[in-house]
C-alpha cells in the first residue's frame, strides 16, 4: 500500500482550494512548515497569516475574520490547537458557530520523539465537549483531503485531526460523507471500530482473525461528530461484541461515543484499545503503538477474547 503523510495531502488540498474559493484565508501558528500551511503561503501570501508562538490569539482572531465572512482555516499541532487555545475556541468561535476549520496535525503518541508535551491524547474529548464543534478523523492521505473539502461544503466549526508519520493509504473506503462510517470488511462474529491511523491496524487484525476462521466487521469512524449511531447499533445488534480502538485516551474519545451509544440504545459488551491514564513519552512510533498496546496484535487479542466471551 502507498504510504503518505496526510498533512502534506492537507497542503496541497489547501492549494487547490485557494485556488477554487478567493475566501479561504489560512492561519498558522510558526508551524507552518510541519503542517504544510506553508504551501499556500507561498502559493497566496495576502491570504496567509503566521502569529508566532500565540495560538490564543490565532483563534480569537479567525474569529473575527470568519465574523466578517471569511472562511478560515487555521493550524498547528494538536496539541496546542485543543489544548492551549481550548478558551478561544470554545468562547471565540464555537459560540458564534463561526466558519473556522481547525486542522491540527501531529496528534497521538505516533508524534513519537517529541514526548509527553507534544502528543495530543486528549483533544478528542476536548473538542467534543463544546457545542457545535464537528470532529474528523480521517484514516489516511485521500481521506485527509477528503475530509477537509467536506469541512469546507459544510458551515461551522471544524476539528480535523491528523497525525504526523505517513500512513498506508487503503483502498476501497467507498463515500466520504459527513456523519457516516465506512463498512471495510463484512462480518458477523465480531465488530471492530476504529479512527486515524489506528484503522491500518485493525485492518491487519481482520484479516489474521479470518485466519482463524473469526469474521470480524471493520467500520471507519472518521466522522466523530456527527457521529453514525445507525452502522454502530447495527454492529451491536448483528455481531457479538465491539472492539473500539483509537490513538487517544479510552476517556472521553471514541471509545466514549460507541459507549454511550450502545448503552443508551442496545448494550452490548464493548472492549477498548487506546491509551489508560497514561501521558505519552519519547520514543519511535512503532514503540510507543506496542509500548501503549495499540498495535494489531492488541486488537486481535481482544477481539477473540470479545468473541469467546460473547458465546
Amino acid at each position: 500500500m502507498e504510504q503518505l503523510y496526510q498533512r502534506d495531502i492537507y497542503g496541497k488540498t489547501l492549494v487547490e482550494l485557494g485556488k477554487e474559493n478567493k475566501n479561504i484565508v489560512v492561519l498558522d501558528a510558526d508551524l507552518s512548515s510541519s503542517t504544510r500551511t506553508g504551501l499556500f503561503a507561498k502559493e497566496f501570501p495576502e491570504r496567509f497569516f503566521n502569529f508566532g508562538v500565540a495560538e490564543q490569539n490565532m483563534m480569537a482572531t479567525a474569529a473575527g475574520l470568519a465574523s466578517c465572512g471569511k472562511m478560515v482555516f487555521v493550524s498547528t499541532f494538536a496539541i496546542f490547537a485543543s489544548g492551549r487555545a481550548w478558551d478561544q475556541v470554545r468562547n471565540s468561535i464555537c459560540h458564534s458557530n463561526l466558519n473556522v476549520k481547525i486542522v491540527a496535525t501531529h496528534a497521538g503518541i505516533s508524534v513519537g520523539p517529541d514526548g509527553a508535551s507534544h502528543q495530543a491524547l486528549e483533544d478528542i474529548a476536548l473538542m467534543r465537549v463544546i457545542p457545535n464543534m464537528n470532529i474528523l478523523v480521517p484514516c489516511d492521505g485521500p481521506q485527509a483531503a477528503e475530509a477537509v473539502r467536506a469541512a469546507v461544503n459544510t458551515d461551522g466549526p471544524f476539528y480535523i485531526r491528523l497525525g504526523r508519520p505517513k500512513v498506508p493509504t487503503l483502498e476501497n473506503k467507498g463515500k466520504f460523507e459527513l456523519g457516516k462510517a465506512q463498512v471495510l470488511s463484512e462480518g458477523n462474529d465480531i465488530a471492530i471500530l476504529a479512527c486515524g491511523i489506528m484503522v491500518t491496524e485493525a485492518l491487519t487484525a481482520v484479516n489474521n482473525l479470518a485466519k482463524q476462521g473469526v469474521k470480524a466487521r471493520l467500520i471507519n469512524v472518521h466522522s466523530i461528530r456527527p457521529i453514525d449511531c445507525q452502522t454502530i447499533l447495527k454492529a451491536a445488534q448483528e455481531t457479538r461484541g465491539l472492539v473500539v480502538c483509537e490513538e487517544h485516551n479510552i476517556t472521553g474519545g471514541l471509545s466514549s461515543c460507541v459507549d454511550e451509544i450502545v448503552a443508551e440504545n442496545n448494550p452490548a459488551r464493548v472492549m477498548r484499545i487506546g491509551v489508560r491514564n497514561r501521558f505519552g513519552q519519547s520514543g519511535e512510533p512503532a514503540e510507543l503503538l506496542k509500548e501503549y498496546n495499540l498495535t494489531s496484535a492488541d486488537i486481535e487479542r481482544a477481539a477473540l477474547t470479545c468473541y469467546s466471551k460473547c458465546k
